[in-house]
């Protein structure tokens, strides 16, 4: 189920939150019950076992490093074996025997799975509790019914941010729902909402008519990359809002994931904006411990960013673009950031739009073949453009600068100018109605709706 689906915004939401605020004493078993709910629709059910399985597990070693202290290094070695390997067995077996079986002519057997959605994010979440409980930074849970909601929480469950323990413990033992937090969630989740469906989805289809078949040309490459990076953009901080939003109606307060990422300068700078729960999970969890700034920094970061393309599935062109960024911030940390701050704003923004494109083409191109014809025709091997191209391009040619302005901050700067006039409730309530219904009339006429970071 995906939050801009008619059967969530009609069917699985209202009900939701009327039985949460109908039963307050029961609300982590309300709330645990319908995330399973909202979890294995439309899927096997068997799905359901690795999220159950991680959080028992996770919650029972916790347990253990509260009540054996001698076994804390024992219960945390076995919460990462574990849930890395089952990470491992689901989502990157298949790839791997792929590898072996061509690399070395064999015949082995290729596991399939049924990946379920999110399984990335879960795993983090998990972890990010034993290792926070190893480290006295978080106590552990009594109630297993609370922590499963911890775990399990829809909103923030299969597309993040990825909400550490620390950042709901205080709010699990008894959620609240407070009238202006609640109001807060309505616009943030309304606000999403519009951001996926009307820019996101506008922006999907134009790219997926440039890059998704066909031969490429110059400006088909270009001006279809460029509709990509709106696309993930407005489809991930769309969905980010619209968890933050409703975790603010349930009483939970869920970490930013995103501030302005292409206002950047640098990838290094991008990388400060996007995605920021997963950045800052592999810095606290990986990064530092490995040594961070201190020690082998080249090597750490490497590492790191290895990792980081792996995470986003099992496929060589992750890989690829995990070093891809590997080597971009190695050359920035170590001599391009200082020329770039003496060189005018706008000729660093060129520069990280430019950085940012070639990451997305990488990306968006599972295909090795695919890619490589991508930059053969972006850098002068093919003609300069089509009419594919250029319809596409007359066919958007109102949107793109809308999607242009909303990737910045101006549109906030421009609220903050009118902030007195949302101090009304009316001016909220008028905006909330009129982006959900613009919304829904486009849920309604169209089936095109991926949600691009489940798969992750």
């Amino acid at each position: 189920m995906v939050f801009s689906s008619l059967a969530f915004l009609c069917v699985f939401l209202p009900a939701f939150l009327v039985v949460y605020a109908l039963l307050p004493r029961w609300r982590n078993a309300v709330l645990v019950l319908f995330s399973l709910v909202f979890y294995a629709y439309g899927q096997p059910i068997w799905v359901l076992a690795p999220l159950i399985f991680s959080g028992a597990l996770s919650y029972a070693l916790g347990r253990v490093m509260a009540r054996r202290p001698d076994r804390r290094k024992l219960a945390l070695v076995v919460s990462v074996a574990v849930n890395l390997g089952l990470l491992a067995a689901i989502k990157y077996s298949g790839f791997v025997v792929v590898n072996l079986n061509a690399a070395f002519h064999l015949s082995l057997a290729v596991p399939t799975f049924s990946l379920p959605v999110g399984i990335s994010f879960y795993t983090f979440q998990v972890l990010s509790y034993t290792i926070d409980v190893y480290r006295g930074k978080s106590q552990p849970q009594r109630s297993f019914v609370a922590y499963m909601s911890y775990v399990t929480m829809f909103p923030k469950l299969v597309q993040g941010p990825i909400a550490r323990y620390a950042d709901v413990e205080t709010q699990l033992a008894r959620p609240q729902i407070k009238s202006a937090e609640f109001s807060d969630g309505v616009s943030r989740f309304c606000g999403g909402l519009a951001k996926k469906v009307l820019l996101a989805n506008s922006a999907g289809l134009a790219c997926d008519t440039l890059l998704g078949g066909g031969k490429l040309t110059a400006a088909g490459a270009w001006l279809g990359v460029a509709f990509f990076a709106f696309q993930i953009y407005f489809d991930f901080s769309g969905y980010s809002d619209m968890a933050i939003g409703l975790g603010k109606m349930i009483g939970f307060n869920f970490p930013e994931n995103f501030n302005d990422p292409y206002v950047a300068r640098s990838a290094t700078d991008f990388w400060r904006r996007w995605h920021i729960s997963l950045s800052t999970f592999f810095r606290d969890y990986v990064y530092i411990p490995l040594g961070g700034n201190r020690r082998f920094q080249a090597r750490n970061i490497i590492i790191v960013w290895l990792l980081t393309g792996l995470w986003h599935g099992a496929s060589w062109n992750f890989i690829l673009w995990g070093a891809y960024f590997a080597v971009v911030l190695l050359i920035e940390k170590f001599a391009l950031l200082r020329v770039l701050e003496r060189l005018p704003r706008v000729i660093g923004h060129l520069y990280g739009v430019f950085i940012i494109l070639i990451g997305w083409a990488i990306f968006y191109f599972t295909d090795i073949s695919r890619l490589g014809a991508f930059f053969s025709a972006a850098f002068g091997g093919a003609a300069a453009t089509d009419f594919r191209a250029t319809s596409t391009l007359q066919a958007n040619a109102l949107l793109l600068p809308v999607l242009v302005l909303f990737s910045t901050s101006l549109p906030r700067i421009i609220g903050k100018k009118f902030a007195k006039f949302y101090e009304y409730p009316i001016f909220s309530a008028v905006r909330n109605v009129v982006l959900f219904a613009l919304s829904f009339i486009a849920i309604v006429g169209n089936t095109y709706s991926p949600f691009l970071y489940f798969k992750f």
